[in-house]
């Protein structure tokens, strides 16, 4: 039996030896394009030229040891702990534990659940419709419970390491490297792939607002950091159609029936270590598939657009409310930028910390605090920004 000819209910045993099968052919594809390697910065404190000629050719690079050993541990163990408190199941309030489940003041809920190894948006017309082709859905064990948290929203209210690896110097160096020196927040979660029950996530492109724009370029849509406290492998990472993020909109369900499955030609695996960071364009055909294998994945996503992009635009956001990006909403969602600097400075003080322009003088208004934990951090994802 094989993923595409599969007539009676998918095993998740018959899904692993297909994914494997799929994985091995794109392996040696994914490593032999060179688009990996340390984060390296010249004299001027920007990415070394060939590092950003391969980003811009292949729409992403995989940057090895970001984050040290110790740093993961940390992040790890306060991803854990919110998974811990999550309710028993959506509508519950309480933990396994029998605890009143973690959330109180919260104003978006922080888990986002999903059945496992299903696919809850492909096909259908949710996240504005940009999921188009529906993925292979496996049926999961006979012991696996009837929901799994698969998404964690608002990374740096939920835990004070994410916030810290949010004001990493390495990375914020890449994010101007790209985007300028007056990059800006998108938004942050936490995707999990728990072995053995995590969905999938159907192919498709995030960007929704400048396809059609007539200055739109492989850019217009920023970029995502994907930290992984887990190896990524083939069967439980993200995929991607290199290059496809300089091509326009992408046809997702020609390419699908081309295929003759969910497993998109040409496509490769995002493989790295724990500790590693993605940066991966938005524009890129992307997805990941469910997750069958023995092989836990947790990804901490931070999203960065170049300002000119964001500032006075009107766009609707994936849960359909309209919105416009003002100066003073900018303003207000970038002192987070700031503040999670200052967090990693207290951490980590023989670090040389990262001077963000746009607020550079105004460090003194924006310390990591209990105050500013309170007044700025406190359902700071109400202020995401979405193009």
């Amino acid at each position: 039996m094989t993923l595409a000819t599969a007539s009676a209910p998918l095993t998740a045993a018959d899904h692993v030896r297909a994914m494997a099968e799929y994985g091995r052919r794109a392996e040696a594809r994914a490593y032999a394009m060179g688009n990996r390697g340390p984060i390296r910065l010249g004299a001027d404190g920007k990415l070394l030229p060939e590092i950003l000629d391969s980003y811009w050719k292949n729409g992403f690079y995989v940057f090895e040891g970001v984050v040290g050993a110790e740093e993961v541990q940390e992040l790890r163990a306060e991803i854990d702990a919110v998974l811990a408190r999550a309710p028993v199941a959506p509508d519950s309030t309480v933990d396994r534990f029998g605890r009143t489940a973690f959330g109180a003041g919260i104003l978006k809920p922080p888990y986002r659940w999903a059945r496992p190894l299903s696919d809850p948006v492909g096909g259908t017309d949710l996240n504005n419709g940009r999921h188009p082709a529906a993925m292979l859905q496996p049926e999961p064990g006979k012991d696996a419970p009837s929901w799994t948290v698969e998404l964690l929203d608002g990374n740096l209210h939920l835990s004070d390491a994410c916030l810290r690896l949010y004001g990493h110097p390495g990375l914020l160096s890449v994010a101007a490297s790209i985007l300028g020196d007056d990059f800006v927040p998108y938004n942050e979660v936490a995707f999990v792939k728990e072995p053995g029950l995590g969905p999938s996530v159907a192919w498709h492109q995030d960007g929704t607002t400048h396809w059609n724009a007539p200055d739109w370029d492989e850019g217009a849509h920023g970029f995502n950091f994907m930290t992984q406290l887990y190896p990524s492998t083939a069967a439980n990472g993200v995929w991607v159609l290199p290059g496809s993020h300089r091509r326009g909109k992408a046809d997702i369900k020609r390419l699908v029936a081309e295929a003759g499955s969910d497993r998109i030609e040409g496509a490769v695996p995002m493989l790295c270590g724990a500790g590693d960071t993605i940066v991966t364009n938005r524009q890129l055909v992307h997805g990941s598939f469910a997750n069958s294998s023995p092989d836990r994945r947790i990804t901490l996503n931070e999203g960065f657009f170049p300002r000119r992009r964001v500032l006075n635009v009107t766009t609707r956001r994936l849960t359909g409310k309209v919105e416009t990006y003002d100066e003073a909403r900018i303003a207000e969602r970038t002192r987070i930028i700031q503040i999670a600097i200052d967090a990693r400075r207290q951490r980590f003080p023989q670090e040389r910390g990262y001077v963000y322009r746009p607020l550079a003088g105004r460090e003194n208004d924006n310390r990591w605090n209990e105050t500013t934990r309170k007044t700025v951090l406190m359902n700071y994802n109400q202020r995401d920004m979405f193009i």
